[in-house]
């Protein structure tokens, strides 16, 4: 087996789902009492939380990098971010630890690539869904077309997530709030909706409505599971 090392804590509830479902495929495939050899960097999210709010990108930026330092010191022989919106440090991540970096974009955008779709609806935290770090990826290395929801509706969206699912808060209303805007994204003409944060399917399952979702934490999951097992 390959050793991955994983930021997490971005938020804890969201990584403790990466670490079941990759040890669970890996000894599924390998057999046994086979499990992931794995290195985990878990980091305070609060400190995070705070930088965003700031728009502090280039801090947060930094200590991702020293923690992605830490993991290929231990021993890391690829990097994973379990987080939607972290993985917009990629690119600095990847150059300075000099490995392999398994991108969350490339995860979904190769499972809806898969199922024959082209338009896609995005929910994810504000910095997600605004940004083109996450857009521009699944323009330009998978050709799709993404579609997000309106200004209020996002500002929903963030909230949900940072003030209730980062928390382990899974409040019904706000399921059916997001299945709303999740419906929404179909009638303006997305096939699939990506839950593009990794809280997300903590409380959006399928068939909500009539409309696939994309759950980026077990697609991301499941890459690394192929990457451990050399795949």
């Amino acid at each position: 087996m390959r050793r991955l090392g994983i930021i997490g804590g971005l938020s804890w509830e969201s990584s403790a789902e990466y670490y079941r479902i990759i040890n669970e495929e890996v000894a599924h495939r390998a057999g046994g009492l086979s499990s992931a050899s794995l290195i985990l960097a878990s980091v305070d999210f609060s400190l995070y939380s705070e930088r965003m709010k700031a728009g502090a990108w280039t801090a947060i930026g930094s200590s991702l990098v020293a923690e992605a330092k830490g993991l290929a010191r231990a021993g890391a022989e690829g990097i994973l971010v379990a987080s939607n919106t972290m993985n917009r440090f990629a690119p600095e991540i990847e150059e300075e630890t000099g490995l392999p970096f398994l991108h969350i974009v490339d995860a979904a955008g190769r499972a809806i690539r898969a199922k024959g779709f082209g338009k896609v609806g995005l929910l994810g935290t504000a910095y997600t869904m605004e940004g083109d770090f996450y857009r521009g990826r699944l323009h330009e290395a998978w050709g799709l077309q993404t579609l997000v929801p309106e200004a209020a509706e996002r500002a929903l969206v963030n909230d949900i997530i940072f003030e209730e699912l980062c928390l382990g808060d899974f409040r019904e209303r706000s399921r059916y709030a997001l299945a709303d805007i999740a419906r929404g994204l179909r009638e303006a003409g997305a096939e699939a909706v990506i839950l593009g944060c990794t809280e997300l399917p903590l409380v959006m399952k399928e068939g909500d409505i009539p409309i696939p979702y994309l759950d980026t934490t077990r697609l991301h999951a499941l890459a690394a599971a192929d990457f451990v097992l050399g795949l």
